[in-house]
């Protein structure tokens, strides 16, 4: 296929949480009087703070780093924290380095579905993959990689995007009765939206703190995956919410 136009992009994206929107129910979650205490069947889930998605990295996010002392904030409110890392393989199919005459961006078709190519970013082993140094929650419980099969991306921290591909957070969090998550991190109109709707699918109660997340925003992606997660019955909170 040829270069895609933003545009093109958003669709790819709303085409993709769209086949797992619609299935939440309305949150549950729960207000002090005067804010949210996150209980011991809360978890925050810190999704993607690395090098590679910071300013100067290889698919870098606009003033992503600014997240990173409000996530330090939270997590001092949470007993429960799951981190997440992008960590793919050298050569993955999403690189545009991987397909001969491909940039990125382009899109390609795949068994799973439409493609987009990204820059080489978050290579296993790798400066690019490590969480940012910034980052202190030395109590962080988990740490979760997604995206290390060759052959198929991950935006999702439950789901690959071939849609069955499990990462094993669903069965983890059951195993340990948390059942309200509250996300925030990198990037919100990708894997952050994703990971957020796969969780409502699952029958979790979901929460997005917006302050704590920064997006692509390719041509209104932001604002297309915030409708997507309303759909899914997902909160829009912000980290003042907590006490």
């Amino acid at each position: 296929m040829s270069r895609i136009d933003r545009r093109q992009c958003l669709g790819v994206f709303a085409a993709g949480a769209g086949m797992v929107a619609g299935g939440g129910a309305l949150s549950r979650l729960a207000f002090a009087a005067d804010g949210i205490v996150p209980d011991e069947k809360s978890v925050l889930l810190v999704i993607d703070v690395q090098n590679c998605f910071l300013p100067g990295g290889s698919l870098a996010v606009n003033d992503g780093d600014a997240i990173i002392p409000v996530i330090n904030e939270l997590a001092k409110k949470f007993e429960n924290v799951v981190m997440t890392q992008d960590w793919h393989t050298p050569g993955h199919i999403s690189f545009a380095s991987s397909h001969k005459g491909k940039n990125p961006f382009d899109t390609i078709e795949l068994p799973y579905g439409t493609q987009v190519l990204w820059p080489d970013h978050c290579v296993m082993g790798t400066e690019s993959a490590e969480l940012a140094e910034g980052l202190d929650i030395p109590h962080a419980q988990l740490i979760i990689r997604k995206g290390y099969h060759s052959q198929v991306d991950s935006y999702s921290t439950f789901l690959e995007a071939d849609k069955a591909t499990r990462t094993g957070l669903t069965g983890y969090l059951a195993e340990r009765g948390l059942e309200r998550i509250y996300a925030c991190g990198l990037a919100t109109d990708f894997c952050v939206s994703w990971s957020a709707i796969d969780a409502a699918s699952a029958g979790l109660e979901v929460a997005v703190i917006e302050d704590a997340c920064r997006g692509i925003d390719i041509d209104g992606s932001v604002n297309a995956a915030w409708e997507q997660m309303a759909k899914a019955g997902i909160e829009r909170l912000q980290s003042t919410d907590f006490v």
